[in-house]
């Protein structure tokens, strides 16, 4: 690990090394409103999905060399950035093309079948997009959907270490007397936020609410730690963020709070996501284990098959993990659907379902990451478990990742709402 820590959009001291993956004297973020590239402006949800599958197949091809050298996947955002993906869910009257929710968990499941790491990335920036669509004042949505259109990203900076539990938040943003705020705190886990313009900060407010701070890189007193040391997940640079007397104005903070007093869909926009992520972790495992078993297998001698694909006993297995990655494919599918008829009526009844319908997704999806991901070394042989190779990165991946909001919690939150028809809680992470 690096240990490199910088204010993004400055230049990191030579004296300390470039972020790992980049150019010396390069940056991973930009400051907003400098020039970049173009973003290109995806009209639809075929367009999008076209974008991602075509984008999934080049991040796969150094995939496993990034992770092996954790190499941070820099060119590789700056495309995503110019692709257009990351303005795919702004609202049509803003210029965007406002995707259904089971488009954009395809969008992410279609990235992390070819880098996992690199569709983690923009998760929280989607979130985030959705708390200003839910939240934000016009002339909040109207500054930032310009923004993400650009190209430009949040990244994000909620998680604490050390505090009581997920939800405890001793970040605090308190009024710097001249109609401002200041924000002082240390967040932990902070995906993206080493490649993003803007960083969402979530803290309480001096009433103990819980609000949104919209940060632009290079603020003085914000500093991020390139500190992630994870056994997988490895170039998502989920690292550390501290907030030093942050001065941030009033348009840039958003009541966040507001979101969890009625029905809402942030943790199921949320959860829809990771399981997308663990979907695509299961498929692309699955889909490099039969490429190895087609071209570098031998059958085993009792088999009586000159083949590895014609040992009996190797497509049997192969057959029940395409079951288990079929399932947890078509219950995302099911997920996205009922978010987004949720978002057409939103009450009650339908935010509950969509809950429970994406908690049955993210444990699917958790499970089937997990078997497949162990089950490539079974079905590839001993070769398979050669460092070389860096098959075991799929492991890694997603034993890492499917540590996000326990399944065992969501697995008793479907089985109430079975039983005797209890919603969910409104917590936002389901």
């Amino acid at each position: 690990m690096s240990g490199l820590a910088h204010a993004p959009g400055t230049t990191p001291d030579s004296t300390l090394g470039s972020t790992p993956g980049s150019t010396p004297g390069s940056t991973p973020g930009s400051t907003p409103g400098t020039p970049r590239a173009a973003a290109r402006v995806i009209g639809g949800d075929e367009e999008a999905l076209a974008v991602a599958a075509e984008l999934a197949g080049r991040f796969s091809l150094r995939a496993a060399e990034r992770d092996a050298r954790r190499e941070l996947p820099v060119a590789e955002l700056a495309e995503l950035s110019a692709s257009g993906l990351l303005g795919v869910t702004v609202p049509r009257e803003h210029g965007g093309a406002d995707v259904r929710s089971a488009t954009l968990a395809e969008v992410v499941r279609l990235l992390a079948t070819g880098d996992p790491s690199i569709a983690q990335i923009p998760q929280s920036h989607f979130v985030y997009v959705n708390v200003l669509r839910r939240q934000g004042t016009p002339e909040q949505r109207e500054f930032f959907f310009a923004e993400v259109l650009a190209g430009r990203r949040f990244g994000n900076a909620q998680s604490e270490a050390g505090t009581r539990h997920v939800q405890d938040y001793r970040t605090r943003l308190r009024p710097d007397g001249d109609g401002g705020f200041v924000l002082d705190g240390v967040k932990h886990y902070s995906t993206g936020a080493l490649f993003a313009d803007w960083i969402p900060v979530l803290a309480k407010d001096p009433h103990d609410r819980l609000v949104a701070a919209y940060v632009p890189v290079g603020a003085p007193g914000l500093t991020v730690v390139d500190d992630w040391d994870g056994m997988g997940q490895r170039t998502t640079a989920s690292g550390t963020v501290r907030l030093e007397g942050v001065r941030v104005p009033a348009d840039r903070v958003v009541p966040h709070h507001l979101t969890f007093t009625g029905p809402q869909l942030h943790g199921a926009h949320a959860q829809l996501l990771h399981a997308a992520i663990d979907a695509g972790i299961a498929r692309g495992a699955l889909t490099e284990a039969a490429e190895f078993v087609r071209t570098r297998s031998r059958p085993w001698f009792e088999s009586g098959s000159e083949r590895a694909v014609d040992d009996p006993l190797t497509i049997q297995r192969f057959g029940e993990l395409e079951l288990a990655v079929r399932a947890a494919e078509a219950l995302l599918g099911e997920a996205g659907r009922v978010v987004d008829h949720a978002r057409a009526r939103l009450d009650d009844e339908t935010a509950a379902m969509a809950s429970v319908a994406v908690a049955a997704a993210k444990a699917a999806a958790d499970r089937a990451a997990v078997e497949v991901t162990n089950a490539l070394f079974e079905v590839s042989g001993t070769r398979s478990a050669l460092d070389s190779l860096n098959l075991h990165r799929h492991w890694r991946n997603a034993r890492t990742h499917t540590l996000h909001d326990p399944v065992r919690w969501k697995i008793q939150h479907i089985g109430r709402y079975a039983l005797t028809g209890t919603p969910p809680p409104r917590h936002g992470l389901i």
